[in-house]
């Protein structure tokens, strides 16, 4: 993580290995819907247009909005992480079948595990990201004052770091692992076809060059062999 603004090129780089071990653990299933309290920032309302929450509070959709927004800020290159829809990737993960840990082996015993073992915690996904969230948001107020949310940009890359080396204490489990698992749903949304709610407008793909679904290019492959491809990327969404 940069001292400034994280760079995209480290985070693009970062995309093939990050998020191993807990965060590549962690499949579940549904949480029950809630009804969204009022906004607590601005940040919640950058969720999707008129896309009413699923699974996270107003709370919760703001720190991932804050949360995603330094991972992937807005520049040149494409909008920021939320902008992409990246709350909505979540809300909507967190909210089915895998925020409930519907393959998760979870009956015990809970053991300490070595990296290698992966996740070895008794929470499904969604309990698991919303302890999180609150560990983090305890951590903003006693070093920073505030939620992470309400952070400056500088203060929130500062409580990212801390997170990201483990120093930030968390009572349940290992910052580390809540901000590898964070890392990765950052990833999963951002580059994921757009029919799961991140990516939205395509914007990872044309930032790339990805075409999309590679199955309906098959014929025109040796067309653009060793040229750079110029065509509209295609979604799932576009084959309904």
């Amino acid at each position: 993580m940069a001292d400034q603004a994280i760079p995209r090129r480290g985070f693009l780089k970062g995309a093939g290995v990050a998020g191993a071990g807990a965060a590549a653990a962690l499949t579940g299933g549904a949480a029950q819907a809630q009804t969204p309290a009022p906004a607590v920032t601005a940040a919640a309302k950058q969720v999707a247009p008129n896309e009413p929450l699923l699974a996270l509070t107003a709370a919760e959709a703001a720190f991932f909005t804050a949360a995603f927004d330094t991972l992937i800020p807005a520049d040149k290159l494409s909008p920021s992480g939320s902008e992409c829809g990246l709350v909505t990737f979540m809300d909507r993960q967190l909210a089915g079948a895998w925020g409930n840990g519907a393959r998760l082996y979870r009956a015990g015993p809970f053991m300490p595990g070595k990296p290698e073992q992966g996740y070895q915690l008794p929470l499904t996904p969604r309990e698991f990201f919303a302890a999180g969230i609150k560990a983090a948001n305890a951590y903003a107020r006693k070093t920073f004052g505030k939620d992470f949310d309400r952070l400056s940009p500088t203060d929130r890359e500062a409580a990212m770091k801390a997170m990201e080396s483990g120093q930030a204490q968390f009572p349940d489990f290992a910052s580390k692992m809540f901000f590898e698992a964070l890392y990765a749903s950052a990833m999963e949304g951002f580059f994921a076809d757009p029919i799961h709610g991140g990516n939205r407008d395509k914007a990872s793909w044309r930032m790339i060059g990805y075409p999309g679904l590679p199955a309906t290019y098959a014929r025109t492959a040796e067309q653009y062999r060793g040229k750079k491809l110029n065509i509209e990327p295609q979604s799932i969404a576009d084959f309904i």
